[in-house]
């Protein structure tokens, strides 16, 4: 056998012993899986006004959409689709992209092409002289294969990727928080705009009111039926009303100047609506697990990372543990350019090393040491993430019923008051009562309108709260499967760029 042949053979095996070896191999550090929680079985209000009557059970993910207002709709596209926050999370997902796929290279052969070509002269006057017919001027021309190739005896390569690869579905997670957040933030946004669209309407109608009375008064007095007191408590009434009309004037500006960040459109004008004409979605139906706040992508992040620690632990483990390396050389060289990719011009080299740390002064333990504690703080901070969320969802769904047992007295509130000021207005031109009763009928009637705006203000936000806090909708049986494999990791990874998909969240690539 020449040597061409048998350099074959071995090369043809060096890749099999390779695979062999790395296939052998243990990944040292501890596999993941999911903590339990001890979770009550459902939210203390999740029976509470449901009206899940026809048996509904999904909630779609473009939630706002149930509101059915076409300029709300425009608006959250246009901020999921506009906002630089999002646009920045999409950056760092392809971010860890990247880093994912520099991690995963190094689980092959790197192999590299070297070419060089040197002159050089040696001295003929040293004690020792060239041998006889040795040129002093000699030439080198060479051109090299070479690899080096890290077994993964130990699974620190593995372990790696899966830290990498549970990051890249953190940062997609992070981009569906910061997606739902916003979309969440320009809704609510949206309502406290029509709140005060109708608050003005309302102040609007006080102020003419009041003008109206004024006028009134003065005609009175100028008859001799009414004192200069009453005209200074008119005129400090309708003074009150067009303070408050300006002062809600000047907070609509800002909310809009705000929706117009949220948008990407600074330019942005809303025209006035009615906040009363949007409706309330459905409450969740009943029997609403609690471990549905799994699926929330907060919860899903944390999760992540604590995946990504768990694996940084065997990286760290497989450090203190013998490293072994596969090196290789393929190539020509000749002192004649034209002679570098003959036979007798070949070179090769096969090589296998070890490394095992042997005195590192706790450096390596240390770093194990390390790792656990991250692993620790990640999982509190899962489990915290989990507590949150329950304690979100309560607190949404005790909001909305509360709101919503609020509204019938608020409008039996509203009726008595602006009967009240009614009567106080016919009795004070009979001359039965002072002013002062009609001031005091004024004031009641305008809080009392304002406050039954605001509460149905607060019902949309609730719901919103409540949309939010578990995680965009929901969908009975929907729970995550906990991700103790690939499979389930690229499940995820589907899911969450479906989700995208359904937010129109754009990409640059």
């Amino acid at each position: 056998m020449n040597m061409t042949p048998r350099l074959l053979f071995v090369l043809a095996r060096v890749p099999a012993l390779a695979l062999i070896v790395a296939i052998s191999g243990c990944a040292v550090g501890p596999d993941y899986k999911r903590p339990e929680m001890n979770l009550p079985a459902a939210y203390p209000e999740a029976n509470q006004g449901s009206t899940s009557a026809t048996g509904e059970e999904t909630i779609a993910t473009d939630w706002w959409t149930l509101y059915g207002d076409t300029e709300l709709n425009e608006l959250v596209a246009s901020a999921l689709r506009n906002n630089s926050d999002l646009s920045r999370a999409v950056a760092q997902i392809d971010e860890a992209q990247a880093v994912l796929d520099q991690t995963g290279s190094f689980s092959y052969p790197q192999v590299d092409l070297g070419v060089s070509s040197s002159r050089s002269r040696s001295s003929t006057l040293n004690a020792q002289p060239l041998p006889s017919g040795t040129p002093a001027i000699t030439t080198a021309n060479r051109l090299s294969l070479s690899t080096a190739f890290e077994l993964d005896f130990w699974g620190k390569l593995r372990r790696s990727t899966e830290s990498a690869r549970a990051q890249l579905l953190a940062t997609r997670y992070a981009r569906d928080v910061t997606a739902l957040v916003l979309a969440a933030t320009t809704t609510q946004g949206y309502f406290t705009l029509r709140s005060l669209d109708a608050q003005l309407a309302a102040t609007r109608a006080t102020l003419n009111s009041r003008i109206e009375s004024l006028a009134l008064i003065q005609r009175r007095a100028n008859s001799g039926l009414a004192s200069e007191l009453e005209i200074n408590q008119a005129r400090a009434s309708r003074a009150d009303a067009s303070l408050q009309l300006i002062e809600l004037q000047r907070q609509r500006s800002l909310v809009e100047h705000r929706l117009g960040l949220l948008t990407g459109k600074l330019d942005l004008q809303i025209e006035s609506g009615d906040i009363m004409q949007l409706p309330t979605p459905a409450l969740p139906p009943v029997g609403l697990p609690s471990t549905l706040v799994e699926r929330r992508p907060d919860v899903r992040q944390a999760e992540q990372a604590l995946i990504a620690a768990n694996a940084r632990i065997g990286v760290a483990r497989a450090t203190q543990l013998p490293t072994f390396s596969l090196t290789g050389e393929f190539g020509g060289s000749s002192e004649e350019l034209g002679n570098v990719l003959k036979s007798g011009g070949r070179i090769w080299s096969v090589g296998l090393s070890g490394l095992l740390p042997i005195f590192d002064a706790g450096k390596y333990a240390a770093r194990t040491r390390a790792a656990e504690a991250v692993h620790r703080q990640a999982l509190a901070a899962y489990r915290k993430s989990i507590e949150t969320a329950f304690s979100e969802v309560a607190d949404a769904l005790t909001n909305v019923t509360q709101s919503a047992a609020a509204t019938e007295d608020l409008k039996i509130k509203f009726t008595a008051t602006h009967n009240a000021l009614h009567l106080s207005e016919v009795r004070y031109r009979a001359g039965y009562s002072d002013y002062l009763e009609v001031l005091a009928a004024q004031r009641s009637a305008n809080l009392a309108e304002l406050a039954l705006v605001q509460n149905r203000q607060a019902q949309l936000a609730y719901s919103v709260d409540l949309m939010k806090a578990l995680g965009g909708g929901w969908t009975s049986g929907d729970e995550p499967a906990a991700p103790d494999s690939d499979a389930a990791v690229e499940a995820d990874m589907a899911a969450s760029d479906s989700k995208q998909s359904s937010h129109r969240v754009p990409t640059d690539r």
